[in-house]
């Protein structure tokens, strides 16, 4: 089968790879129709994981199920469904009290609990940028969607970024009528900000810079803040009259920067610090990694990111952190869909087949205008 393969910094290729087949009682074999390029695969792409030449990238999929284990019992063949980018048991403590993303079982690598498709140290799992993908424990983890092609762009967003923007605004602790800032305005901040207008949010706040994303923040009826025209902060604290908001979501990352283009991982915590109130909350979905040799200075190449914990003691606010385990939300953000309450295809700006895929990597690591979501389909 064809897949998308990492060969090295800035080097992905179109190559024929092993087929996908069944290799535990439990594993179904699903037909890729939809898989996405994350914002989060570029951090690979630009050599700054751990990931080896030759794996598989891919870990935002949906398809057809054509092949399942004697050991599956609810997921069939010709099932249309999305794949949860965790890869989960569905029986250690952490997927029994819903951590899907923490799962116990899955990963092999010493110290790291949690399992994903394609991805540096998450296990030896391939990825959906392909024809076809392996999952494990189906039954657990395969989330059946209603029959034919409808909402296709919709569903593909239900395998990481639509739950893990939600995760975020979850993680925050927002209620009907708090203010929430969110830092980033890439796919999983503008999942954010969809996720807080549907979960009752008063005001949304985007900061970014890039004119595109800033206008897809206003289409997720949010108020984009240009960091390259002012201090997001004061921009912020100046519209809510000095008071800030309730809530605040991290979307960036360790490889934020600022409008020069420096890179500083402490940038985004710290403004939520200063733009979210009092016992106020922030939730962090943007990843942070243990080390990273590429990092501007050797603390943060340790993963010891030295932001404003101070005043984030001092004020008392709360900090979640996290990969998002999807399970806990995918089947009701589905139905959000089904229901006409969703719509997260917005954000997809491109839809290439694989043959197409490596220049699309080129272009959106590039963030050329307008490159803001890209689906691959097989």
């Amino acid at each position: 089968m064809r897949a998308i393969v990492y060969r090295g910094p800035k080097e992905v290729a179109l190559e024929e790879v092993p087929d996908a087949t069944i290799e535990a009682p439990t594993d179904a074999v699903v037909r890729i129709t939809t898989t996405n390029i994350c914002g989060s695969d570029l951090h690979m792409y630009e050599g700054r994981t751990a990931v080896e030449a030759g794996t598989v990238l891919g870990h935002e999929n949906m398809g057809i199920v054509e092949e399942v284990g004697p050991g599956v019992e609810r997921i069939r063949v010709g099932d249309r469904v999305a794949v949860p980018f965790n890869v989960a048991c569905g029986s250690c403590r952490s997927c029994l009290t819903g951590w899907t993303s923490f799962c116990e079982r899955t990963n092999p690598n010493e110290g790291m609990q949690g399992a994903a498709y394609g991805y540096a140290n998450m296990g030896p799992y391939r990825g959906g940028q392909a024809e076809r993908l392996r999952v494990p424990y189906a039954d657990f983890n395969l989330l059946r969607l209603p029959e034919g092609d409808e909402h296709e762009l919709d569903f593909a967003m239900l395998s990481d970024i639509f739950p893990t923007g939600w995760h975020g605004v979850a993680m925050s602790g927002l209620a009907p009528g708090d203010r929430v800032t969110i830092m980033g305005a890439g796919p999983v901040g503008l999942m954010a900000a969809h996720s807080a207008r549907i979960m009752g949010a008063r005001e949304v706040f985007v900061v970014d810079r890039r004119p595109d994303r800033l206008a897809l923040a206003e289409r997720a009826d949010a108020i984009p803040i240009d960091d390259s025209k002012g201090d997001p902060v004061e921009q912020i604290l100046e519209a809510t009259g000095g008071a800030g908001t309730e809530r605040g979501v991290e979307a960036v990352g360790w490889q934020a920067h600022d409008p020069q283009g420096d890179e500083h991982p402490e940038a985004t915590l710290d403004a939520l610090v200063q733009a979210v109130q009092v016992h106020g909350g922030i939730g962090v979905v943007g990843v942070f990694v243990p080390e990273d040799p590429g990092a501007p200075d050797e603390r943060a190449a340790e993963g010891r990111i030295g932001w404003d914990f101070g005043t984030f003691f001092t004020k008392g606010q709360q900090l979640g952190t996290g990969q998002a385990p999807v399970k806990r939300y995918d089947r009701q953000l589905r139905d959000l869909i089904v229901a006409g309450r969703a719509t997260p295809s917005w954000i997809v700006s491109h839809e290439v087949g694989l043959d197409d895929a490596v220049d699309a990597y080129e272009r959106f690591d590039r963030r050329e205008d307008g490159w803001t979501k890209v689906l691959l389909h097989p």
